[in-house]
């Protein structure tokens, strides 16, 4: 959740360039990242023709997206945080519609669930197809293009003619909108120098928890008084507005594109062919790229067991937050007697705990701050453990206080405030897995994080269905309290990685 740097050419021999060399943010995001360290695939030659040098074209501070007003970048950001939270709060907006799917087209309770988790399973499949995209043609083209998708879609989906037609766009859309979400960090990442990029990407990174939050408190007021197809409607306008603000206000920000587009301007104004870009002169196909994108988060997952354990610790999170959009209307809508629009509102203290998880990220921030210090400015990846071993407590806490006071006789404050530790354990866990990751699998970040990606969503996907059946046969204490269970059998990990990381990294291909 999630979870990023230019592409280096070979050495420099050109006797003049653009300008002065731009600097490269540890902060990168993890496509940019694994793209500098798989520099050998990026072949860069000098110009064959005899008595000419290669005038290699960099950035100044006109060029750099980090030299920008800070108001600005800020803008950007907003608008990239606010195009995520739209595109997964369009999964959970489905949950308050299932009545009126059933009623009008007379399907069960499992299948009228299938359009979350059909969505879900889209923005898990899409980055290992749609993410490499951006490394050959910028992010701005992703952005505008995915979106204009996305918001086509969706008509279907809100006009659909039986379930059949629903169900399938109801993928096609999440699918469209994860290659949105595949790149949208590594933009962040671009404006903001190292020291001063935490901020915007905290704010950044929790915009895609917010939306699964958001959905039901708004759609159960549309579904409790209109059509259910009046969900969908409101989410294509959203939508609508979010395209027209990422073409007008959200410009392209990857080095190695703008460096391909100050090249062809210098050839064009100046007349002089020698000017060039390495992304110009790289040798990697798309196809490649894709197939590599597609196997090698498979390959971490099966090799590496640190990886693989924080994936499946933030997929069962992850899918506890999207059963509970089954959950919640048994525990309040049976048990305490709320009407739609009132469970709707009843998710709102998992936002109120994510909430307050952005509060504390300063705090956060300045610990890092002093393990940076202490380890010469390069801390141990497992430093980033430490927000995870907070988490890691939160959520077992969250859980067992909601499972202990679901029944009709506890105010239905008590587990609404039970929640909100929930949500601040959970933002706590996603973000420490995912710079985790992004620091200990440097060289194969990108790679890293698709395989979290995809397991998050198949995990996402499956909990949903599972969850009736489930609070059926054991109640809202005993599944509830399960689900506790579970979170709880995961709480050593960020103690354990912490104490037994280094050793591991040790062992590993794949990591620093």
């Amino acid at each position: 959740m999630s979870s990023q740097t230019p592409v280096p050419g070979s050495p420099q021999t050109p006797s003049r360039s653009s300008s002065v060399d731009t600097r490269h943010d540890s902060n990168s995001s993890p496509s940019d990242v694994e793209k500098q360290e798989r520099s050998a695939d990026m072949s860069v030659q000098p110009t064959a023709e005899k008595g000419n040098e290669a005038w290699e074209v960099k950035l100044d501070e006109s060029d750099d997206p980090k030299h920008r007003r800070t108001s600005r970048k800020w803008l950007i950001v907003f608008v990239l945080a606010t195009s995520s939270t739209c595109v997964t709060c369009a999964s959970s907006v489905a949950a308050m519609a299932r009545p009126g799917l059933q009623k009008e087209f007379g399907v069960s309770l499992p299948v009228a669930i299938l359009g979350i988790s059909l969505y879900v399973e889209g923005l898990g499949i899409g980055p290992l197809l749609l993410g490499p995209l951006s490394e050959f043609f910028g992010r701005r083209h992703i952005y505008w293009i995915s979106f204009l998708w996305f918001v086509l879609l969706n008509f279907p989906v809100a006009f659909a003619p039986n379930i059949e037609v629903y169900l399938i766009f109801r993928f096609l859309t999440g699918f469209s909108g994860a290659a949105f979400l595949s790149v949208a960090g590594g933009s962040v990442a671009d404006l903001f120098a190292n020291d001063k990029v935490a901020s915007p990407m905290a704010c950044y990174t929790i915009s895609p928890f917010i939306g699964p939050v958001l959905g039901p408190a708004f759609s159960g007021f549309i579904n409790q008084n209109t059509s259910w197809r009046w969900t969908f409607y409101t989410i294509i306008i959203w939508a609508t507005v979010q395209l027209v603000a990422l073409y007008t206000l959200v410009p392209e920000t990857y080095e190695p594109v703008l460096r391909v587009k100050k090249a062809r301007r210098l050839r064009k104004t100046t007349g002089e062919d020698r000017w060039w870009a390495p992304l110009e002169r790289s040798d990697r196909s798309l196809v490649w790229t894709i197939i590599v994108s597609c196997y090698k988060p498979f390959e971490i997952l099966l090799y590496e067991p640190m990886a693989l354990l924080l994936d499946i610790w933030c997929s069962l999170l992850l899918g506890i937050l999207y059963l509970c959009f089954t959950a919640f209307p048994t525990i309040f809508g049976t048990n305490h007697g709320f009407n739609m629009q009132s469970v709707g509102l009843s998710f709102l203290g998992i936002g109120v705990g994510m909430l307050i998880a952005l509060a504390t990220q300063p705090f956060w921030n300045r610990l890092q701050a002093k393990y940076t210090v202490q380890h010469g400015g390069a801390p141990p990846p497992e430093t980033r453990l430490f927000i995870g071993m907070a988490g890691a407590i939160l959520v077992p806490i969250g859980l067992f206080w909601m499972a202990f006071t679901t029944s009709k006789s506890v105010h239905w404050i008590v587990p609404i405030l039970g929640s909100i530790p929930f949500g601040t354990g959970t933002v706590y866990v996603f973000t420490s897995v995912f710079t985790f990751l992004v620091v200990a699998y440097r060289p194969y970040a990108a790679s890293a994080m698709a395989g979290n990606s995809f397991l998050r969503s198949a995990f996402a996907a499956v909990f949903p269905l599972v969850s009736g059946p489930m609070y059926n046969r054991l109640g809202t204490v005993g599944a509830t309290a399960l689900l506790a269970g579970l979170a709880t059998l995961m709480t050593p990990l960020p103690f354990v990685f912490y104490k037994y990381g280094a050793r591991l990294r040790k062992k590993s291909k794949f990591t620093i």
